[in-house]
């Protein structure tokens, strides 16, 4: 599964050119917007425009969540990094297993087929919106309650769940599924059953939102967890509850 060689041209040259314009823009530092060209590289050239697309979409959206209500984050030193910049270690925590589906397809399609492809690549996304647009909406909320005590803590606290934030997480992945769907009729992607797309992914990055939630609380606190690893835990807990939901419904082909 690797793209014509114009389409991959141009491919790159799109990512290359969105992660200079995401470094301008202070969105991202300059060492991570390099990793997000390479890896955005690997992936339109192998799977082409509707996984780069939904990438990108990703990212836009997480940027702008990030700089929502931004002075009011750092009045209370909730912020993302100085200026809502994402560092390298966000932007491996969130694409390496994208990439690294999308590399299995293209070696071993039988094992991995471009609508279970689709699924567990929007699921892993899905789980990223969730959790940026939880993060970034939900502290504005003021309060928070621990996710496993359900005790108050301070809206920010690695752990804490609020109302608001929840609502936003189940919004950010259903947001990223339908959009995921849009993307493949739009370029005849192979295509799932829709309601298995679009339901399964959702679900499954709602869930490991929360799954990245009780990391926080019971580990990452305690310094067993870096925010980086836990992302990525979180992110792999939506790619394997994906693929349970593909094993029982039978993986589509």
């Amino acid at each position: 599964m690797v793209v014509p060689l114009v389409e991959a041209a141009v491919g790159v040259a799109t990512t290359v050119g969105l992660a200079l314009a995401a470094i301008a823009a202070r969105a991202l530092t300059p060492s991570a917007g390099a990793a997000a060209a390479a890896f955005g590289s690997v992936i339109v050239v192998l799977a082409g425009f509707p996984y780069l697309l939904l990438l990108v979409l990703f990212v836009v959206a997480s940027v702008l969540a990030t700089r929502y209500a931004f002075d009011e984050k750092q009045r209370r030193n909730v912020q993302e990094g100085l200026h809502g910049e994402r560092g390298v270690s966000n932007v491996l925590a969130h694409v390496l297993l994208p990439t690294a589906l999308v590399l299995v397809a293209t070696i071993w399609p039988a094992a991995l087929p471009g609508p279970a492809l689709l699924i567990l690549f929007t699921s892993a996304l899905a789980f990223g919106t969730a959790d940026t647009f939880a993060s970034e909406f939900g502290v504005l909320a003021g309060r928070a309650r621990s996710i496993l005590s359900f005790r108050p803590v301070p809206a920010g606290t690695n752990g804490g769940i609020s109302g608001i934030g929840e609502l936003w997480a189940l919004a950010g992945a259903l947001a990223t599924a339908l959009a995921a769907a849009a993307l493949a009729l739009a370029f005849s992607a192979p295509l799932p059953r829709p309601g298995l797309l679009v339901l399964g992914a959702t679900a499954a990055g709602f869930l490991a939102c929360q799954v990245d939630s009780v990391l926080g609380e019971a580990l990452e606190n305690r310094g067993l967890l870096t925010k980086g690893t836990t992302n990525f835990a979180g992110m792999l807990s939506a790619v394997l509850l994906a693929f349970g939901m593909l094993a029982a419904a039978g993986v589509p082909r």
